[in-house]
């Protein structure tokens, strides 16, 4: 079978460039190893409830995100709830409980009250995160920092720092190696446009681009996994794919004219590719390494929790042991009983994830596949139970009585998401955002094998993966209108 375009994956970048190439009346084929499109913008059930696997909120969705417009051409809002969500997020230790909001300029008016001494810090703050592109534009000439760096050169107290990097965990997993210039942008976009879940949960989104394919023509192939790209003359001329569940006899190969990669980029060049392809490809991604993975304790409560004491939507715990910025790392290493994680009380919202009188929550925290390698399967399973009881143990802190409520509870470990979405050691968010990695330029692979995903240069998350999609789209359609 021939198309114009195949799309190798089915998270939400590939959804995005086979939704918008669809709709501008490509034949499209997108194919998805899971029973279900999304990767990590998904959902799953148990019992009554239901289960979001990577969304606590989407930043943005104002006049300036670019989200806004390409939901608006692919007819997103038409079908798809955005919810706001009340804070930005509330900071916890044991020296300070402080309630973010999403307005800047409350969030800096709540900041200086508590440290009136750092009021020039916490402004210079606010400037780079509310001006990233142009602070970015300016500094061009100059070393890229890390946001640890940064930090400290404006701020001198140590709990200021952790609240104002309290949820750091959406991008990495150390300040210190992690790039100014890409936290500003993200981070500024949910000051700038506030936080939003979908209703229902991410499924609703990733089902929706799905239908988009299939409506205008195109085709979604779930439960098949891509094995290979022919590459013919230097140009990627097809793909060969096996049903999951399947023998060998249900192996099959399609050709296209462009073929576009939602897969991981490691897995791209060391399995997809053919060694004699990919071998010339290699030296351009020589430093990059895959940034962290999440572990997920996901919560069933037999009561809305917000009629349980609970009153804040995202809550970020974290230890005593973290003293300061450099604790960070540390802590994201040590054992689960300590390591800082958030609460998500999905119930502070009409979420749609539980039946009335019933609600979910989430507790996340940094994970490592290393943390979870070589265990036997019954170890494996009682270690994940462990967790669950320190997490929980610990959420009693925050929430006093919340376990009685508990109905069901499942951990999908940094293992579960390497299983489900094939990215190597787990990672969320694709290549780790170091200052070296937002210097490189994106990537480039065949002339007719494009990126469209969180491995690109725009970076993880559901923001990162979408803008990567579009504008792989855009760039076919460019490509092919210059033929």
């Amino acid at each position: 079978m021939k198309y114009d375009v195949i799309v190798i994956g089915g998270g939400l970048g590939g959804l995005t460039a086979g939704a918008k190439l669809a709709k501008e009346g490509k034949k499209v084929l997108l194919i998805e190893q899971h029973d279900r499109p999304g990767g990590c913008a998904t959902t799953f059930k148990r019992h009554d409830f239901t289960f979001e696997v990577g969304l606590h909120e989407m930043d943005g969705l104002d006049a300036r995100d670019m989200k806004t417009r390409i939901f608006r051409d692919l007819g997103v809002f038409d079908r798809v709830e955005f919810l706001r969500v009340p804070e930005f997020y509330r900071f916890v230790n044991s020296r300070y409980q402080v309630t973010i909001p999403h307005d800047p300029a409350m969030a800096a008016a709540v900041l200086t009250e508590i440290f009136p001494d750092e009021e020039s810090g916490i402004a210079a703050y606010f400037d780079q995160v509310l001006n990233a592109r142009k602070n970015a534009q300016e500094s061009a000439a100059q070393p890229e920092r890390s946001v640890g760096e940064f930090m400290d050169e404006i701020i001198q107290n140590n709990d200021l720092k952790l609240i104002l990097l309290g949820n750091l965990g959406y991008f990495h997993d150390d300040p210190y190696s992690l790039s100014l210039n890409y936290y500003a942008a993200a981070q500024g976009s949910y000051y700038q446009g506030g936080g939003n879940f979908i209703k229902g949960g991410s499924q609703v989104l990733s089902d929706f681009l799905a239908d988009q394919i299939r409506s205008h023509g195109g085709e979604v192939l779930l439960n098949h996994l891509v094995t290979g790209i022919k590459v013919v003359n230097g140009n990627a001329a097809g793909v060969y794919c096996k049903a999951v569940r399947g023998k060998d006899s249900n192996k099959m190969y399609a050709e296209a004219d462009e073929v576009i990669s939602n897969a991981a980029l490691p897995g791209v060049l060391d399995g997809l590719l053919p060694p004699d392809a990919a071998r010339p490809l290699e030296k351009q991604f020589e430093g990059l390494v895959p940034g962290a993975s999440l572990l997920t304790l996901y919560l069933g409560f037999s009561k809305p929790l917000r009629d349980c004491g609970s009153h804040f939507y995202s809550t970020f715990l974290y230890d005593d042991s973290v003293k300061n910025l450099a604790g960070i790392r540390q802590n994201n290493h040590s054992d689960f009983s300590t390591r800082s994680f958030t609460f998500v009380d999905y119930s502070q919202i009409d979420s749609g994830l539980a039946p009335e009188g019933k609600s979910v929550g989430a507790v996340c925290c940094i994970d490592y596949l290393s943390d979870w390698e070589g265990l036997a399967p019954e170890a494996y399973k009682a270690r994940k139970s462990k967790v669950a009881e320190d997490l929980i143990a610990r959420l009693e802190t925050l929430i006093p009585g919340i376990r009685e409520y508990i109905a069901y509870s499942e951990v999908g470990t940094a293992k579960t998401v390497a299983r489900y979405t094939m990215n190597p050691e787990g990672a969320v968010y694709g290549f780790a955002q170091t200052p070296f990695r937002v210097r490189q330029e994106a990537p480039v692979l065949l002339p007719n094998l494009h990126v469209a995903s969180a491995w690109s240069k725009t970076g993880g998350g559901f923001s990162g993966a979408i803008f990567s999609g579009y504008l792989c789209a855009m760039g076919v359609l460019r490509k092919q209108s210059v033929r």
